[in-house]
């Protein structure tokens, strides 16, 4: 037997950011409890809802906790009966706790002797008496970017105020209190529309009715409202909607009711440059921005209401009146911030702290312009390097622009507005494309700078954050992480893995120690080994969960070295392609044998032992070192050319020859000089043909695969 659960948190209003997270929150706690608890039968836990309600719901819960029987052993059998087999009170107390005849009680024999044991039998408790229980304790679980927490409510912490609980299973209401709050089957409606409290029986009901009275409760349903309403507003005017998928999750999730409005503004706004339109727009305003089938910007816009109409218009013009004052003092700072060069700002950065212990931005500017120019001169893709130029121009200037009225009215325009500033004062448009860039990617979905110029800078930007902040300690712990060094380490290596930049990290990262020892910020000692530990978790997390390589994929070849990522890509690629041939597996077997025969015999590495010819023996000894020295020149040519696939395929070549080896010869030779011999070709061996991947890393088997 089973039955329909639903439950539904009403508060004030959640922060539309937050919700997403909250959703997934309440899933994986009510999973993770009810499948604990043998309540789940097959059908998985929905979350759903709107900034006034987080909602779950099960189509199907077991009726009741499953009966579990279990043997539980007790005390020794000379405890538990006399010389005469006569029970005694240690028997009968064991037997009354377990709920059990002493005529059921058993012998059982252990290691350690004969001990009693019972078979005790748990009826389990109704479903609804188990969820009574658990949702007090479950939802204050909830995960928020923070909480509040109210003492008229014994404490409790949650996003908002609760102001109303629905719980039931079955139909039937499952009683608990949490914050002072009673749970019960009434809901509410939307605040505006139909503030009023009605009652549901169910799922289905509760979908119908809260529809009834306003509420959009499906973010889905939510989205796809959208959507048509705005393509439907748009297409006499043949106009489109500008591409913004993250501002449409914020907005679904900040109405409980959309309608679209189309507004408009003065064509004369059009002169101020499009990415100071589109903030304004996005970040202050949520309207979404239009453009033409050219991708030109138009002077229209659309706005989500959490109403069902705008009666006479008037909604709709408060919100170009808003967007005009908006506009104008956004065109007001373009005009006030141009009457100074970026370059006349630089000084103004003293006053900006970067963090206390840091200094200031303008020794942020000073470290980056040095560790620039370095990389400039280092760094390539495809034989093509940056500007130095203009790459150390634009160093001077990324972080001027935090100086100015734009960026300190609308922030999200830093970098921005430093790239259109430097344009419209003159400065080459390499220099300029490159201080709009500096910042990207700001996040796993972002695109990446432009140019090499724009990577350039980026890389270099970050690198200082990444090495300046480990230097004083500030280095990311659990969720905590202030100063964004997940996201800029994340970034380094996209840069480098996507723009396919040839570049040795651990050099990069050393120079960028030197540069901060000699501003006084890290002496000399100072190790780079932590900030490549934190720079290589992040590659790796790219090449599994951005690039899809398997875990010992990405171990095998990171341990062949990883300083070079996009030789490491190359090597992964390689890897994976060559992976499902017959020879492949065995042959990385037999490299896993090899190391493991190499730990057991312990001693210095054997691969600087040279390996002596007449200790060779007829055979498959032989054929295996003659194969090897065959192999190893034609495999590293292979490699120095940077031609992979060649090189494994080659490697692979080996099974025959090793297998052979391993079927006839003892390698642990009773003669010491042999033994030894054996081992220093098993210790070549392994080292001249782990450089592309080290094989001993790659599971084999039936379960090689994640």
């Amino acid at each position: 037997m089973s039955g329909e659960f639903l439950l539904e948190i009403g508060c004030e209003e959640i922060p539309a950011w937050m919700l997403p997270r909250a959703r997934a929150s309440l899933k994986e706690l009510l999973e993770r409890e009810l499948q604990a608890r043998g309540l789940l039968q097959g059908k998985p836990v929905e979350t759903f809802g709107t900034p006034r309600r987080l909602v779950a719901a099960c189509s199907r819960l077991a009726a009741a906790e499953p009966t579990r029987t279990e043997e539980v052993v007790g005390p020794p059998k000379a405890v538990a009966f006399d010389a005469a087999g006569k029970p005694t009170r240690a028997a009968e107390s064991f037997a009354a706790k377990l709920g059990v005849k002493v005529s059921d009680l058993k012998i059982k024999q252990t290691p350690k002797g004969a001990y009693v044991a019972a078979v005790s039998r748990k009826v389990g408790r109704p479903t609804s008496a188990v969820l009574a229980e658990l949702l007090p304790s479950l939802i204050p679980q909830v995960e928020f970017p923070r909480s509040m927490v109210w003492t008229s409510a014994q404490g409790l912490r949650f996003i908002r105020p609760i102001r109303w609980l629905v719980a039931l299973f079955d139909g039937r209401v499952v009683e608990f209190e949490l914050g002072g709050v009673r749970s019960g089957r009434t809901t509410r409606g939307h605040r505006s529309l139909a503030n009023r409290s009605l009652s549901v029986k169910g799922l289905a009901d509760y979908r119908r009715r809260l529809g009834q009275v306003g509420v959009v409760v499906e973010p889905g349903e939510r989205r796809r409202r959208i959507e048509q309403e705005c393509a439907r507003l748009l297409k006499p005017l043949r106009l489109r909607e500008k591409c913004d998928p993250g501002l449409l999750d914020l907005v679904v999730d900040m109405v409980e009711h959309p309608a679209a409005l189309l507004g408009g503004f003065a064509a004369e706004f059009l002169t101020l440059p499009e990415e100071v339109l589109v903030t304004v727009m996005r970040h202050h305003q949520k309207y979404f921005a239009v453009e033409d089938a050219r991708g030109a910007l138009a002077p229209h816009f659309l706005v989500v209401i959490d109403l069902d109409r705008d009666s006479g218009g008037e909604i709709r013009r408060n919100h170009e009146a808003v967007l005009a004052a908006r506009f104008r003092d956004a065109g007001f700072f373009w005009e006030a911030d141009q009457k100074r060069k970026l370059a006349e700002r630089l000084p103004l950065l003293e006053g900006v702290v970067f963090e206390s212990r840091l200094g200031s931005y303008r020794k942020k500017v000073e470290r980056v312009q040095a560790l620039a120019g370095w990389l400039a001169r280092e760094m390539s893709a495809d034989g093509r390097r940056a500007d130095i130029a203009a790459v150390t121009r634009a160093a001077e200037l990324a972080k001027c622009d935090l100086t100015t009225e734009m960026v300190g009215e609308f922030p999200e325009l830093q970098g921005v507005v430093g790239g259109l500033y430097a344009r419209a004062q003159g400065d080459p448009e390499a220099v300029a494309c490159a201080i709009h860039d500096h910042y990207k990617p700001v996040g796993p979905e972002d695109s990446l700078p432009g140019t090499l110029e724009g990577a350039t800078l980026a890389m270099a930007d970050k690198l200082d954050s990444v090495a300046a902040c480990f230097a004083v300690g500030l280095v990311p712990t659990g969720s905590r992480d202030p100063f964004a060094l997940r996201r800029a380490g994340s970034g380094i290596v996209r840069i480098i893995v996507e723009m396919g930049l040839r570049l040795s990290l651990d050099a990069a990262v050393r120079e960028a120690m030197t540069i901060l020892a000699g501003s006084g910020l890290a002496g000399r000692e100072a190790s780079p080994a932590p900030v490549l530990g934190f720079l290589e978790e992040r590659a790796r997390h790219l090449f599994r969960e951005g690039k899809g390589f398997a875990y010992d994929e990405v171990n095998a070849v990171f341990s062949a070295g990883w300083d070079d990522l996009v030789d490491a890509g190359a090597r992964l690629a390689a890897l994976r392609a060559l992976r499902p041939t017959p020879d492949f597996e065995p042959v990385a077997a037999a490299f896993k044998r090899i190391r493991n025969i190499l730990e057991q015999a312990g001693g210095p590495d054997r691969s600087a032992r040279p390996i002596e010819n007449n200790l060779i023996e007829a055979g498959a000894e032989r054929e295996l070192y003659d194969r090897f020295l065959k192999l190893r020149s034609r495999v590293a040519e292979f490699r120095e050319r940077h031609r992979y696939p060649e090189a494994l395929r080659q490697i692979a070549t080996l099974r025959p020859q090793v297998d052979r080896f391993f079927d006839t010869v003892l390698v642990m030779a009773k003669d010491e000089a042999v033994r030894e011999n054996r081992l220093a070709l098993l210790a070549h061996l392994l080292k001249e043909f782990s450089t592309v991947a080290d094989f001993a890393e790659l599971a084999v088997g039936p379960k090689t695969r994640e």
